[in-house]
C-alpha cells in the first residue's frame, strides 16, 4: 500500500514531528521486527502518541493516479492489498481508495501510546500469496520494498513499482516500473 498507492506514513510523521529518524522504512531496512522496534523506541523517547500519528495520516492523500489505477485494476481482477501497515493507520486512506480489501497488522496500544504490534503472522504477504495459489488463483503481485520481495517471489508474476535503486539492484528478477500506467500494462499482459 505505502509507496505504491499511498505516501509512506512514517515519512509523513517524520516530517510533521521533525524527527528524521522516523524516515527509515522497509525501503531501507529489510528486517521488519528490527524496524518496528526502532520506531516504537523513537516514539516513546519523543512522547509521540497514536492520536498524533493518526492526525498526520488524516492529512494524506493517495498517490497521484493511485485510486484510478486501483479502480481500473478492480474492473479487471480481484484485488487484495497485502500491507505491513496497521489497522489503526489505514482507515482514512482506505476510505479515499474506495475501501479495497486490505490484509495488514494491528498495533498494541495503551493510553494512546504504541507499545508494540501484532503481526497477523510472520511473512504474511508471502504466506497470503501461497494460500491464494493453493486455491488455484493466478497471483500477480507488485511492491516497492524489501518487505515485498518474498511476496513477489511467491507470486506467479511479480513486479516492482516506485522501488528505490537498492531494491531494484538486489532483485533484478522483478521487472521494475515507475508509474501506475506502466504497471497496469504489465498486469494486463500477465493476465
Amino acid at each position: 500500500m505505502e509507496g505504491v498507492l499511498t505516501p509512506e506514513i512514517w515519512i509523513a510523521v517524520a516530517e510533521k514531528t521533525a524527527i528524521p529518524e522516523l524516515r527509515r522504512t522497509t525501503r531501507d531496512e529489510p528486517d521488519y521486527d528490527k524496524l518496528m522496534s526502532y520506531r516504537i523506541g523513537i516514539l516513546d523517547q519523543h512522547g509521540i502518541k497514536l492520536s498524533q500519528i493518526q492526525e498526520v495520516i488524516g492529512t494524506l492523500k493517495p498517490m497521484p493516479g493511485g485510486k484510478e489505477f486501483l479502480d481500473e485494476l478492480r474492473s479487471l481482477v480481484q484485488v487484495i492489498i497485502l500491507s505491513d501497515t496497521f489497522e489503526q493507520f489505514a482507515q482514512p486512506l482506505m476510505r479515499q481508495l474506495g475501501w479495497p480489501t486490505l490484509f495488514c497488522h494491528r498495533l498494541i496500544v495503551a493510553n494512546d501510546q504504541i507499545t508494540g504490534y501484532q503481526l497477523r503472522q510472520p511473512n504474511q504477504k508471502q504466506k497470503s500469496v501461497a494460500a491464494l495459489k493453493s486455491l488455484n488463483y493466478h497471483v500477480i503481485s507488485a511492491g516497492d520494498s524489501y518487505n515485498d520481495t518474498a511476496m513477489l517471489g511467491e507470486a506467479n508474476v511479480g513486479f516492482l513499482i516506485h522501488a528505490p535503486e537498492n531494491v531494484k539492484k538486489e532483485f533484478p528478477q522483478f521487472k521494475a516500473v515507475e508509474s501506475h500506467a506502466a504497471l497496469l500494462k504489465l498486469i494486463k499482459e500477465a493476465l
